[in-house]
């Protein structure tokens, strides 16, 4: 198992990932499209992938042009192994390794997700669009936890 950046070659493999989930499902898959998840990695910000043997397990993609982490998410068989936590900790180190804006995300209440995000010491700040909660972390919040 090994993480790298992600690379455009790898966006059918995340869209597998991206709806092989459980929680956090999207309503219509044909909304996240092949070229949104280029931009992302390419010009809107960076991702990573955690990958073993050819076959992506996990990735996460940080928007430095919004400020938020535009997805994290694992295959359900990739979940309870370190892989969201080491993907969670390279995503945002080069988030504030090149701005010091706080960022933001969202994800569903009572979902194990709002749990992660919790324990990684995202400070819920609200809603956000149809009932999610929205969180925020600082710069000064993630050089506290993490050195």
């Amino acid at each position: 198992m090994h993480y790298r950046e992600a690379l455009p070659e790898d966006v059918p493999q995340i869209q597998e990932v991206r709806n092989s989930v459980r929680e956090n499902m999207l309503s219509d898959p044909s909304l996240v499209t092949d070229a949104d998840c280029i931009d992302y990695i390419t010009r809107r910000g960076k991702g990573w992938v955690c990958e073993d043997e050819g076959r992506i397990l996990g990735f996460a993609i940080a928007d430095l042009d919004g400020h938020n982490i535009w997805a994290l998410f694992l295959r359900p068989e990739a979940e309870q192994k370190g892989i969201g936590k080491t993907l969670h900790r390279l995503m945002m180190h080069w988030y504030f390794s090149n701005t010091t804006e706080t960022v933001w995300l969202s994800t569903a209440p009572h979902s194990r997700a709002e749990g992660f995000y919790r324990r990684m010491g995202w400070e819920e700040v609200g809603l956000y669009g149809k009932g999610e909660i929205k969180f925020e972390m600082s710069y000064h919040q993630w050089k506290a936890l993490n050195g």
